[in-house]
């Protein structure tokens, strides 16, 4: 697959995954994910989650995202900028409360994300 495609397609991705979010449906966020993908974010630990901000597997993500879900009805992601590198996303955006964060995401073979970490500008 020549650079230009797979920068293409990931880019895409990032785009897919802004809008999957805004419809609120969890499980069409987590059908771009692998089953055994890892999250990290500050946020996990705030949410009662593992301490090392990290969780591993659907299961976890399914947790850990169903909880916040309905902590924030009304979240919604405004894209600012997606940035590609041969095997990842970094997703650039504002949420419902303007804070703008950027969220990594690194795919395996299939296009389907593994690794994604959260990082928000310090407070």
């Amino acid at each position: 697959m020549s650079q230009f495609h797979q920068s293409s397609m990931l880019a895409a991705l990032g785009r897919t995954w802004v809008e999957a979010w805004n419809t609120g449906d969890l499980q069409r966020v987590l059908t771009l994910y692998a089953e055994d993908a890892v999250m990290t974010s500050d946020r996990i630990p705030m949410m009662g989650f593992d301490a090392s901000g990290t969780v591993r597997g659907k299961d976890a993500l399914r947790a850990y995202w169903g909880k916040a879900l309905g902590l924030i009805p009304g979240l919604h992601f405004t894209l600012i900028d997606v940035f590609v590198s041969p095997d990842s996303v970094v997703v650039f955006y504002e949420n419902e409360r303007c804070k703008r964060i950027c969220e990594y995401l690194r795919v395996n073979d299939a296009g389907l994300i593994v690794q994604g970490s959260a990082n928000h500008l310090p407070h």
